[in-house]
C-alpha cells in the first residue's frame, strides 16, 4: 500500500470507528430496558432470539449506513432466506445484537453488543458492550486495546488472575476426552455468551478460551479485541478469514486463543 493510500485508508478507517462507538454506545439504553422483560421464541438451530435481536440490529446498521452506504453489512438475524451475500466492498460490518441472548431474556447479566468492523475481510476493529460491568471494550491490530476509552493493560489482570480456561458445552465427548487433563488441572469458566469468553482473554481475566461451537459473529470482533493485545487465535478447521461471503445459517469455526504456552498445551492436547 502506496503512502497515500495508506493515509486514506487511516481516514476512512478512523472515520468508521469513531461512528462504530457511537452507534454501539446508542443501543445500551434500548439494550438495558429490554434486559430480562422482552420475550423470546426458538429459532430452527435451538437458540433463542428475541424481538430485542432484531431491533439492536436495524438501529446499529441504519445509523452506520448514513455514514457509510458503500459498505457490507452482515448481521446473525437477516432473515434465513436471503441468498448467501458476497461481500464485495472494501470495508464490511458483522453485528451480534445480542450475543448470550440466553442469558439476556432470563435476566442474567452475562451478555452482550458484539460489532466488528472488516476491511477487505479481515477484522481490523472490535466493538463489545459488556453488560454485567457497563463496559464497551474496543481495538484491533495495530491499535489500543480499550475499556470505556481509556487503555487497559492485559497483564495488570493476568498478573493477579489464576490459570483459567473458558470454554463452551455441552462439548462432544471425544473432546472431553482430548481436554481432561488441562481440565483437570486448570479452572474452567462457561459464562454463555462466546463473544465474552473470548473478550475476557484479551482483559487477561482468562488465560485463554476454547469453543467449538461459535459462528463468525460470535467471535468477529473479539478477534480484533485479542488480535490488539497479541494474542495466539487458531482457528480448528480453517480459518473464516478474510471473509468473502456471509449467510446467517452458515458453519461454525472452531477455535482457541490465549498466550503461548497455554496454546502450546491445547494443541498438545487436541
Amino acid at each position: 500500500m502506496s503512502r497515500h493510500a495508506k493515509a486514506r485508508y487511516n481516514t476512512a478507517l478512523r472515520h468508521r470507528i469513531n461512528a462504530g462507538r457511537v452507534a454501539v454506545r446508542d443501543q445500551i439504553a434500548f439494550f438495558g430496558r429490554q434486559f430480562g422483560q422482552v420475550a423470546s421464541e426458538w429459532k430452527a438451530d435451538d437458540t433463542r432470539v428475541t424481538f430485542a435481536d432484531f431491533a439492536i440490529s436495524e438501529k446499529l446498521f441504519a445509523e452506520l449506513r448514513r455514514d457509510f452506504p458503500q459498505d457490507d453489512y452482515c448481521s446473525e438475524e437477516a432473515s434465513p432466506l436471503d441468498e448467501e451475500m458476497a461481500l464485495q466492498a472494501d470495508f464490511a460490518w458483522i453485528v451480534d445484537p445480542i450475543d448470550g441472548t440466553n442469558n439476556y431474556a432470563l435476566g442474567f447479566p452475562i451478555c452482550a453488543i458484539s460489532l466488528a468492523l472488516l476491511h477487505k475481510g479481515m477484522p481490523v476493529y472490535g466493538f463489545i458492550y459488556d453488560h454485567s460491568t457497563a463496559s464497551l471494550y474496543e481495538g484491533g491490530p495495530e491499535h489500543p486495546f480499550m475499556r470505556n476509552q481509556k487503555r487497559f493493560k492485559r497483564d495488570a489482570t493476568a498478573a493477579e488472575a489464576q490459570t483459567m480456561i473458558g470454554a463452551h458445552f455441552p462439548m462432544e465427548l471425544q473432546l472431553q476426552g482430548k481436554l481432561a487433563p488441562l481440565m483437570a488441572q486448570y479452572r474452567i469458566r462457561s459464562f454463555g455468551s462466546a463473544a465474552l469468553s473470548a473478550t475476557y482473554v484479551a482483559t487477561g481475566y482468562l488465560t485463554g478460551a476454547i469453543d467449538y461451537r461459535v459462528k463468525v459473529w460470535d467471535i468477529a470482533a473479539a478477534y480484533a479485541l485479542c488480535a490488539a493485545v497479541g494474542l495466539e487465535w487458531k482457528f480448528v478447521e480453517g480459518s473464516p478469514f478474510p471473509a468473502t461471503t456471509f449467510h446467517p445459517h452458515q458453519g461454525r469455526c472452531p477455535y482457541y486463543v490465549g498466550t503461548a504456552p497455554l496454546i502450546e498445551e491445547i494443541e498438545s492436547a487436541i
